[in-house]
């Protein structure tokens, strides 16, 4: 798993204390803490062209410089732009579980 600026981000807007602590709490799980840099700021601007929303290329971005595989999500958007993104895998959990145990 990896964590970044953006869920950092995205945990602080959280109104709900008890979840944004247990979120805040699995950050210490994460293999790597990406950082903003303008490169992942250049690839989540050409993730946006490509009609991704702009959080969503943030995320997306940070799995990329991160090296993952794979970006797992639920959001029905992003995984109808899945085609459009060349450097990295995206799949919804259950996708994922069937792919890696085919």
């Amino acid at each position: 798993m990896i964590w970044s600026y953006i869920l950092d981000y995205e945990n602080n807007k959280n109104p709900y204390q008890k979840r944004k602590e247990r979120i805040k709490g699995w950050k210490k799980y994460a293999a790597q803490d990406i950082q903003e840099s303008s490169e992942l700021i250049k690839t989540a601007n050409l993730l946006n062209q490509k009609g991704l929303q702009k959080i969503d290329s943030l995320h997306i971005a940070c799995a990329i410089f991160a090296k993952c595989e794979y970006f797992l999500t639920t959001d029905d958007k992003i995984l109808q732009r899945e085609k459009v993104i060349d450097d990295i895998n995206i799949n919804d959990p259950i996708g994922f579980i069937k792919e890696v145990l085919s």
